[in-house]
């Protein structure tokens, strides 16, 4: 397992002669018809803490598509249900949650994550071995939200467009804002760390929003509860991916609260990611997921130019820049994988 090209590749130390290696970020679900089957009757959340169910849906795509990782099916709010909040994920809208925190006596209501936090990690654990004998030589990545975009669901109580009640409380209440940071930091360091004992060979701490913010709020108010959180797992002989949306502005800066390998969108080319960030620094990315949608010439050219953007990186997983839509062709992503798998040597 530790030879396995993907891991090679995520630890900086590439075979320039081997085949690229992929995977896609929600691969684990949506897509598949064998996922909608499956879940059919179950809710997301309930999926996520079946240890059967997850296993088989995080294998699915592996299965399927040959791509060279598995991405353990969850949801960042996931840690959030298991430490007793209520929350649920709607159809067609997200997490959505059913009292949201505005208030110093909602930060003060927060529950204590000590044994009962542990216990309810159970499920998690239990689906990772299971996920883990299931797929034998591939490796499985690790899954959690950070605590920005945790934080922010939250706060806003769902989705939201410009989270400006997150941005309001970091600037008016700091303090308060602190806590909670620092609360779901502790919430999802953990969710990793568990999963990472439980045989997961890397992690990735996955920021949807935080692209909203600029450099100077990142610094002052999130970089520390992201560090936080990857703290869980640094003195773990694992890879720590670090990927946000929209954070091209933000990529030294996110490196630096404790990632060992950084994602990047499909609005920043990678060979420009490399003049960013510290030498060295393995790459994971980013084919724009719009060419899912057209013809397989647009496509795997796109592919071809992301091959050649991250080809002095000292090591470079392919992915997309954002997760598979829900309405790609299951067989645009089988076909996609086994072009990549072709181009062995294309990065010598």
């Amino acid at each position: 397992m530790a030879d396995a090209s993907l891991l090679r590749e995520l630890r900086g130390d590439r075979d320039p002669a081997a085949a690229p290696s992929v995977w896609f970020m929600r691969q684990a679900g949506r897509s598949l018809p064998e996922y909608r089957a499956l879940r059919e009757g179950t809710t997301m959340l309930d999926s996520c803490l079946r240890p059967d169910m997850a296993a088989e849906i995080t294998v699915q795509p592996v299965r399927r598509h040959r791509v060279d990782a598995g991405i353990f099916f969850s949801d960042i709010v996931v840690p959030v249900r298991v430490a007793g909040l209520g929350v649920e994920i709607r159809s067609g809208v997200g997490p959505v949650v059913e009292h949201p925190l505005r208030t110093e006596a909602d930060i003060d209501a927060l529950p204590v994550l000590g044994d009962d936090y542990e216990a309810g990690l159970e499920p998690i654990r239990e689906a990772v071995r299971r996920t883990v004998a299931e797929l034998g030589t591939t490796p499985l990545i690790g899954f959690a939200g950070a605590p920005f975009t945790v934080a922010s669901y939250l706060v806003e109580g769902g989705p939201s467009r410009d989270h400006l009640r997150t941005r309001a409380l970091m600037r008016d209440r700091p303090e308060l804002w602190a806590r909670l940071a620092a609360w779901v930091a502790e919430l999802s360091g953990r969710f990793l760390r568990a999963q990472v004992l439980a045989g997961a060979s890397a992690v990735q701490l996955f920021d949807s929003w935080v692209g909203s913010l600029g450099a100077a709020q990142y610094l002052e108010h999130v970089q520390q509860h992201s560090a936080a959180a990857l703290a869980h797992v640094a003195d773990l002989p694992v890879p720590r991916i670090h990927f946000g949306v929209g954070a091209a502005h933000l990529l030294p800066e996110m490196h630096a609260a404790g990632a060992t390998v950084m994602g990047v969108d499909h609005r920043l080319p990678l060979d420009r990611a490399l003049e960013l960030l510290p030498a060295g620094t393995p790459l994971q990315g980013n084919i724009d997921p719009a060419v899912l949608f057209t013809a397989e010439e647009a496509r795997f050219a796109e592919a071809r130019a992301v091959l050649a953007a991250g080809a002095a990186a000292p090591g470079h997983v392919v992915n997309l820049g954002h997760g598979v839509p829900p309405e790609t062709d299951p067989q645009v992503l089988t076909d996609l994988v086994a072009f990549l798998h072709a181009q062995g040597g294309a990065r010598a």
